[in-house]
């Protein structure tokens, strides 16, 4: 209802396309730094920005920082992402897989004379979808179980032809440690056992993209010290998992970091939706804790 690239605000909330996920973290982020710099405090070492983009997508930001390497060892890594302020201690991470499914066309009159793709295709997606419920039979009191969607699907060329071919795309969220090779590996087998293919049906599967996710233990040194930030910023008192996935799990996986999730703004209730907002306060709240956080990792 508003212009989508405009901030505009009304009372305590800021509207605009972002506000929440997540140029209210970025906001607050650089609030803090600007603290920081203006407060003339020496620091112990060093507090950097990474803002990168494709997070959403391909990852291309995140995976060419983790290419290059950080640098040098940092204490902890604090993602701005919209938690309610709620300090998030463990993540899950996100693979795409994309599967092509062929058969052979045929003349609809005569059906038996093909192999039809798309019926392929639904005794695939019974497959997943058994899969998605045995794991939901054992939840992780953090992030829940792994998940299924299927996100689109396409085949066929015509109603009066035997589907010649189709096109699933897959999310799978991952819990911190799983490795989507190996889940391509367990899905290949489930369907040799399930005799979808041959006589005429092939598959293959391709990983299009795979974010890691990660897990930090709830009495580290980080997590003590962002959630006692919050809470000293007015900010509400709780440890919790994320169900999301985000660019963090790289940090945690790759380089060793310890990383936690922290940021304003709700994912469920703001991120992705219409009229997306971000309380004022919170952005106040979060630029005050992540200049907490600073100070107290890196002026002893």
């Amino acid at each position: 209802m508003r212009a989508p690239y405009d901030a505009v605000v009304d009372g305590d909330r800021l509207y605009g396309r972002g506000a929440t996920d997540m140029k209210g973290g970025l906001a607050s982020v650089l609030c803090a730094m600007d603290a920081l710099r203006r407060s003339g405090v020496c620091l112990s070492g060093p507090v950097r920005l990474s803002s990168t983009v494709d997070e959403e997508d391909l990852g291309l930001g995140i995976r060419q920082l983790t290419a290059r390497g950080l640098g040098r060892a940092f204490l902890g890594c604090v993602v701005a992402e919209p938690t309610d302020l709620q300090t998030v201690i463990a993540c899950r991470g996100d693979a795409y897989l994309e599967v092509e499914i062929t058969g052979v066309p045929a003349h609809s009159g005569r059906p038996a004379d093909g192999r039809n793709a798309i019926d392929a295709a639904a005794a695939l997606l019974r497959l997943i979808r058994r899969d998605h419920e045995e794991h939901a039979r054992r939840s992780d009191p953090l992030l829940g179980s792994p998940t299924w969607n299927v996100g689109k699907i396409e085949g066929g060329r015509a109603t009066s032809m035997v589907a010649p071919s189709c096109h699933v795309w897959l999310d799978r969220r991952l819990m911190p440690g799983e490795d989507p090779e190996r889940i391509v590996a367990e899905l290949r087998a489930a369907v040799d056992r399930a005799g979808i293919t041959g006589d005429g049906i092939s598959l293959d599967v391709e990983i299009t993209m795979s974010m890691p996710g990660f897990r930090t233990d709830r009495e580290h040194e980080l997590v003590t010290i962002v959630h006692d930030a919050v809470a000293d910023a007015g900010g509400p008192t709780s440890i919790g998992g994320w169900t999301a996935a985000c660019d963090g799990g790289f940090i945690a996986r790759d380089h060793g970091v310890p990383t936690v999730v922290m940021g304003p703004g709700g994912l469920n209730d703001q991120a992705h939706q219409v009229d997306e907002s971000v309380s004022v306060e919170e952005l106040s709240r979060a630029a005050r804790a992540y200049t907490l956080t600073a100070l107290r990792l890196l002026s002893r």
